[in-house]
């Protein structure tokens, strides 16, 4: 991914207001970001921990989709979960449902879609392996080359971005 600035970040947003974009907290890291080891920017607000945003590379320019983890802890008696976008497997702890208000007037009345993604969004550092989920018995063996995951991974956010956004 190419590195961004906070302008065209904060300019990315699709389903939130303008004045929600400008108020939103950049990673802590921004600075020493390694954007050539990023498929996506994907973050949880250091001031709301119940929000989280990433942003996408699009060829008509970045989109950024705002988040929120439902405040009603999971309860599901699984042992293991896996990421919709990198389906990457991990322990229960590691994947969570994210929640996006849909862009326009159906998320100002309150429509969202969600989908379960890897709870620190390192989704990019997964599918190169620069980090090991915690799942007991290891990682699944992958057939596919890294360019594929790659493309895997993004489309299945860039599918996800699109519903937010009234595409599908």
């Amino acid at each position: 991914m190419e590195a961004l600035t906070e302008k065209q970040i904060r300019a990315s947003f699709v389903n939130c207001t303008k004045g929600e974009a400008t108020r939103l907290k950049l990673p802590m890291d921004f600075a020493e970001l390694p954007w050539q080891d990023l498929d996506f920017l994907g973050w949880s607000d250091p001031g709301a921990p119940l929000r989280a945003h990433i942003v996408l590379p699009r060829a008509d320019g970045p989109v950024g989709v705002t988040l929120r983890v439902p405040s009603a802890g999971r309860t599901s008696a699984v042992k293991s979960s896996m990421c919709q976008a990198c389906l990457t497997g991990h322990a229960s702890s590691g994947v969570t449902l994210f929640a996006a208000p849909l862009a326009g007037a159906a998320g100002r009345e309150g429509n969202t879609v969600g989908t379960y993604l890897c709870t620190d969004l390192a989704c990019s550092l997964y599918i190169r392996g620069r980090k090991q989920p915690k799942l007991r018995g290891g990682l699944h063996e992958e057939t596919l080359a890294l360019d594929e995951r790659i493309t895997r991974t993004v489309g299945n956010l860039t599918a996800f971005a699109d519903k937010v956004m009234g595409l599908r």
